[in-house]
């Protein structure tokens, strides 16, 4: 798997791998197995120029732009007037916190250098917490962490070649309710499929209630009516207009 990792993140760049066996090397130092390309180190030099003209070009781009940034122009003034402690100007007249670059609040700016820090040739497609780490020695912006971390999750060449590094995960499983030994139990009780409501009705009054007495609500709800139906004599909800007559609920 890593070997493959390896294959997909150099099949994108213009390299040959020279290799020298051990047993074809008789002096086993640094210089024996150096191969002689100073001819490419030529050639190769006007690239790499390029390349540092090009981060000076981004440099001065991020200079721009904090002059388009409300709060980095707030920030300027404060840092000019002696009045913000971590904010200060720099020799070539950017503005500096804590000794790192600030980036503006440009989606073009922040996206051309998370795009430099992690996919250039230089940095590999980092993960979120190294690039980070990496990035924030040299700028800082507002909620830089979380933006970092938002890029690299929607970086389509690392979600391809890196594997998951955490355990999969199985089905969620309902934590067990603790109970006491002997706090339930069943009741069986025989009977035909032809019975009727009532004829069940009869079973649970003669087995059930037999043992356990009538179960009663908390909500002060006459258990009596509840079980048979109408209207009994019961403490609760006795009340007396006209006559003397059962007053509660209704049974939903």
């Amino acid at each position: 798997m890593r070997q493959r990792r390896w294959l997909e993140l150099v099949k994108d760049y213009d390299c040959e791998i020279l290799y020298h066996p051990g047993k074809a090397n008789v002096v086993d130092d640094a210089l024996s197995r150096k191969v002689s390309h100073s001819a490419a180190l030529i050639t190769r030099q006007a690239p790499l120029h390029r390349d540092f003209e090009r981060a000076r070009i981004a440099v001065s781009k991020i200079f721009d732009a904090q002059s388009n940034d409300p709060y980095l122009v707030e920030k300027r003034c404060l840092a000019e007037a002696g009045q913000a402690v971590e904010f200060c100007i720099s020799s070539d007249g950017g503005l500096l916190f804590e000794r790192r670059l600030c980036v503006p609040s440009d989606s073009a700016v922040k996206t051309e250098l998370l795009s430099e820090g992690h996919s250039s040739p230089f940095s590999m497609h980092p993960g979120s917490t190294k690039m980070y780490q990496d990035l924030k020695w040299v700028y800082w912006w507002r909620n830089m962490k979380k933006e970092v971390a938002e890029f690299v999750s929607k970086c389509l060449v690392c979600q391809q070649v890196k594997a998951p590094r955490q355990k999969p995960t199985c089905l969620l499983q309902p934590l067990s309710v603790p109970e006491w030994k002997l706090t339930k139990s069943a009741h069986f009780i025989p009977g035909k499929s032809t019975y009727i409501a009532s004829k069940w009705a009869q079973l649970y009054m003669s087995e059930i209630v037999r043992l356990h007495g009538v179960f009663q609500a908390t909500i002060g709800m006459a258990p009596f009516e509840a079980l048979y139906g109408k209207c009994c004599r019961s403490p609760v909800f006795w009340g007396e207009v006209d006559e003397q007559r059962l007053m509660g609920p209704e049974l939903v």
